[in-house]
């Protein structure tokens, strides 16, 4: 949310107070409705888990009875409308043509994952459609809510993060590679195993700070390009970190897997965090 409101503030040169507003509600409810939707959609899967491995990772939403599913269907739901509601309004109060049905197609990639028709997330290419919902769809509609463009080489930047999404996504299947395959879901990591899957998340890491510095070469502006190659060393540096505690994050080892992940993630979120806070300081020194 904060890479897209970054990445528009800085097209247009000024930072809309209503679009930061809008563009937090919306990240909100949809954040939730993904949450509570995907714990609702995978609670057949969850239970095997639970089943398979008693003490193993993360506390699991309905099968360890932390909310029943019917309260966790219907408030995933009314969240879901939330969304959908607030990128309406959106729309209408910042004059942005078409941002109600972009909020809509955000919250169709998510039914697309974990849900029939498609169910990417069992049937395989869940961790693509993750990493356009969350990499790309997401920051765009909060970018295109903060500048009103709907296109334009600020948007080049994107493509950096969506890769580093999809190495999250690889990597969110390490801990449930044996529910997952006891229970016929087609994931990379269960595709792959384990060494593979870590090692495919790595390498898009690194491929992620390489686009970076690539599109850099190419943008104009002196302070975005500073951003990017600034967040390209970031991420660089968090290649070196994740390198480290790979090799113990092997099937079964739950904890060490937690490590990983939590590198990766706050790899991913640094660098994203750290690209979105200079563009946004370049463009309130743009607006004066």
């Amino acid at each position: 949310m904060l890479l897209g409101q970054a990445v528009g503030a800085a097209a247009s040169g000024s930072v809309s107070a209503g679009a930061i507003a809008f563009g937090l509600l919306f990240t909100v409810f949809d954040g939730v409705f993904i949450v509570l939707l995907n714990d609702w959609a995978d609670r057949d899967i969850d239970g095997l888990k639970r089943r398979l491995l008693p003490a193993a990772g993360s506390p699991k939403t309905i099968p360890d009875g932390v909310l029943t599913a019917p309260s966790v269907l219907v408030a995933g739901a009314v969240a879901g409308a939330a969304a959908a509601v607030t990128a309406f309004a959106a729309e209408a109060w910042l004059g942005r043509p078409g941002l109600g049905w972009v909020g809509l197609g955000c919250v169709a990639v998510f039914l697309a994952y974990s849900f029939p028709p498609l169910r990417l997330n069992y049937r395989g290419g869940g961790e693509l459609l993750e990493a356009l919902g969350v990499g790309l769809a997401l920051p765009w509609f909060n970018a295109y809510a903060q500048s009103g463009r709907a296109a334009g080489p600020e948007l080049w930047v994107l493509s950096g993060y969506a890769t580093a999404s999809l190495a999250s996504a690889v990597a969110s299947g390490l801990g449930d590679e044996v529910s997952d395959r006891a229970g016929g879901k087609r994931t990379l990591v269960t595709l792959l195993g384990n060494a593979l899957a870590r090692r495919l998340s790595e390498r898009l890491v690194f491929f992620a700070a390489a686009v970076w510095v690539v599109v850099a070469l190419f943008v104009p502006d002196l302070t975005a390009r500073l951003a990017m190659n600034c967040a390209s060393i970031a991420m660089f540096y968090g290649c070196y970190r994740l390198s480290n505690v790979s090799p113990g994050a092997t099937t079964h080892a739950y904890p060490e897997q937690g490590i990983y992940k939590l590198v990766l993630h706050r790899t991913i979120w640094g660098s994203g965090l750290l690209l979105a806070i200079l563009q946004l300081v370049g463009a309130l020194v743009r607006a004066g």
